[in-house]
């Protein structure tokens, strides 16, 4: 191993040097966190997520595992609880009935469902029978079902009844592979009998159950190298790439959120509970839930509904919770909708509290000592709100900006951390610890990874630089195994020392934090020879308060960036009432010019307190009332902009706003 340095507080870096020309990143540094310094840590005793539950049943059987809330007529009632030692029974009788309906060791199941406590029982079943769990997601696209079974040769599909019409026409197009289906959560008789039709078994949750408590089976405990699931990943083109992430690769996951945990004084464990709503085909929510049951925590299942997540955040006062951008930011508008509602001196006396408490924060007190007399006063109200026990929320999944994790932690009296990870990085790579030297970061690496920068003369990235800068390249036990049946797909995403190139740029802070600046295929150059990072400048620019969402274009051929802008409803028709004389419908105010120019004003002043460049400024905007959404093909499921699709979608609007813009700066010089 090469001689180690510290890097300011949090990681270590694996050898120094000067790269030989025609070698830029040859020796590169390679940085761990200082958990990890003399080899990664393991969970000892443990080699699967099988065993891992084994685990924890003996130490936690009686405390509550899995949650839900009954249905009472139109309405959902209080939680309703399993212990540890129920799930466990439970998944016994279901990993039996599995074996009786002929599904062998190594062979995948499919699950097609929002998530619930069924999710949990067929994935706990599964790894006590050495099956894989494949996730079925229908916002992949409109042949993501058929594509995802048949690229598999998924067996058996495990699916809720709301979606058993969508798999019932995928049916005849992959029952070469599908043998059986199994349907819980109510009836439909048309869509059972169009499966049964097609000669594929359809069994009733109950009837399968029954089958398990009938013949009772010994488990079939997997290795520690075979599959545990295989994740389709939502990409911006083509299909969708089976990422294949082992039993070693999520117990690498649970081991370094467990170091990460004990670092930040979190102290997870019985008793603390999360709410279940970023879906399981995602490894984000994947992670968090097996993290969870690592430490004999709960999991409440919401309803299903996002109209209804704050009544089930009411009902189950999570301790914990996991989110991405896109909900926090809804969660911010939310509260400041409340605030703004409120008589001007009390609105002026809470932006001045917030004020004070962020102040102090930034000097570096703890969130919840910054300012326990407001707090008791003011922000516990807020707090309340949303369960009234939230200790930390974590956001995942896209870059957050700095002033929604700035606003929510003054507002719910709870710090907000950041991770990053993809995919096939098995999501926990990185994470910020809740240090203000930690603001607008992603943290340190997790005690599972190693990272190394990829250098770029051309784009001035450079890993031996002062902050050191590239691409980030990713290697360690947190990473996948390759894309399921596509070898040339997963030699070209590793390079030659087995570090995964991510597609992401960063740069790593004197603390030893990972900044995420942009992706690679989201840069630009404008035509005075500037690169721009689009995702970066959307962080930036979304903290306006007019702003819901934004994409931002540019090409090689036009000096200035222009972007489309999704207004937030409540700030813009709140402006124009104030103005007089503008449509008060918000799909016409969106088309007047006033708009478009009163949003531009609201950029230009976030670009000038974020000290942004002058091509960084965005002079031009087309306003849009219709969000950004899976729904429209504009998103992806995990909340990533399409920007091929949207510009293809926005290319004629984007057009006219350039030669407008154009044909302005042109008068105005004359």
């Amino acid at each position: 191993m090469a001689p180690l340095k510290k890097i300011g507080e949090f990681v270590v870096a694996l050898g120094e040097g000067t790269p030989k020309q025609g070698e830029e990143n040859a020796l590169s540094p390679v940085y761990r966190n200082v958990l990890a310094k003399d080899g990664f840590p393991k969970l000892e005793g443990m080699s699967t997520l099988h065993e891992m539950f084994e685990s924890s049943v003996r130490r936690f059987g009686d405390c509550d595992c899995l949650g839900w809330r009954p249905q009472e007529g139109d309405s959902f009632g209080p939680y309703k609880w399993w212990t540890y030692r129920e799930v466990h029974g439970k998944a016994k009788v279901l990993a039996s009935a599995l074996k009786d309906a002929g599904i062998k060791a190594g062979e995948k199941v499919g699950i097609y469902a929002s998530n619930s406590p069924e999710w949990m029982l067929c994935i706990l079943a599964s790894n006590r029978s050495s099956i894989s769990v494949v996730p079925l997601y229908d916002s992949l696209g409109e042949t993501a079902v058929e594509y995802t079974v048949n690229h598999s040769s998924t067996a058996l599909v495990f699916v809720q009844a709301s979606k058993l019409g969508l798999m019932a026409k995928a049916v005849p197009t992959v029952k070469g592979s599908l043998r059986a289906v199994v349907v819980w959560g109510g009836s439909d008789a048309a869509a059972e009998a169009a499966v049964k039709k097609e000669g594929v078994k359809l069994y009733t949750w109950d009837d399968f159950l029954a089958m398990g408590e009938k013949k009772p089976a010994e488990p079939v405990p997997p290795k520690a190298d075979d599959i545990a699931t295989i994740m389709y990943t939502s990409g911006t083109t083509g299909n969708p790439k089976g990422v294949v992430i082992t039993h070693a690769t999520l117990l690498a996951c649970i081991t370094g959120l467990q170091g990460y945990i004990r670092e930040v004084g979190a102290d997870i464990r019985p008793g603390d509970a999360m709410l279940s709503y970023l879906t399981l085909a995602h490894i984000f929510g994947r992670a968090a839930e097996e993290f969870f049951l690592s430490v004999g925590a709960a999991i409440g299942y919401w309803q299903g509904d996002v109209r209804k997540l704050t009544d089930d955040i009411t009902a189950l006062k999570p301790t914990v919770f996991p989110a991405v951008p896109r909900v926090l930011e809804r969660i911010q508008s939310g509260i400041q909708g409340k605030l703004k509602a409120a008589a001007w001196p009390v609105r002026a006396l809470i932006g001045l509290a917030m004020r004070w408490k962020l102040s102090r924060i930034r000097a570096g007190r703890p969130v919840q000592k910054a300012a326990p007399l407001l707090d008791w006063m003011l922000f516990n109200r807020l707090r309340a709100g949303f369960g009234g026990r939230v200790r930390f929320i974590l956001s995942g999944g896209a870059p957050l900006s700095t002033g929604v994790a700035e606003f929510l932690s003054v507002a719910l009296c709870c710090p907000v951390f950041q991770g990053y990870g993809l995919t096939e990085t098995c999501a926990a790579s990185f994470l910020a610890l809740a240090r203000q030297s930690n603001a607008g970061t992603v943290g340190p690496p997790t005690s599972q990874v190693e990272l190394r920068f990829e250098g770029s003369e051309e784009l001035g990235y450079d890993p031996l630089g002062t902050p050191p800068k590239g691409e980030i390249c990713l290697r360690g036990p947190l990473m996948f195994q390759g894309y399921f049946q596509d070898k040339k797909k997963t030699e070209e995403a590793f390079d030659a020392d087995g570090f995964f190139h991510t597609g992401d740029v960063g740069e790593l802070t004197a603390d030893g934090c990972l900044r995420v600046v942009d992706r690679i295929k989201n840069m630009f150059k404008l035509a005075q020879g500037e690169y721009v990072a689009a995702e970066h400048l959307e962080n930036k620019y979304v903290g306006a308060d007019v702003v819901e969402q934004m994409w931002v274009y540019g090409n090689s051929y036009e000096s200035f960036l222009v972007a489309v802008v999704v207004p937030n409803k409540r700030e813009l028709t709140s402006w124009a009432k104030e103005q007089g004389g503008l449509p008060s419908d918000f799909n016409q105010l969106c088309a007047t010019p006033q708009a478009a120019q009163y949003v531009v004003e609201e950029l230009a002043k976030v670009s000038k307190k974020e000290r942004l460049k002058g091509f960084e400024r965005i002079p031009a905007v087309v306003l849009t009332p219709e969000q950004f959404s899976t729904d429209n093909d504009l998103m992806t499921p995990s909340f990533k902009l399409k920007r091929p699709q949207l510009q293809k979608h926005f290319q004629k609007q984007l057009d006219e706003t350039y030669a407008a813009e154009k044909k302005r700066l042109a008068s105005k010089s004359k």
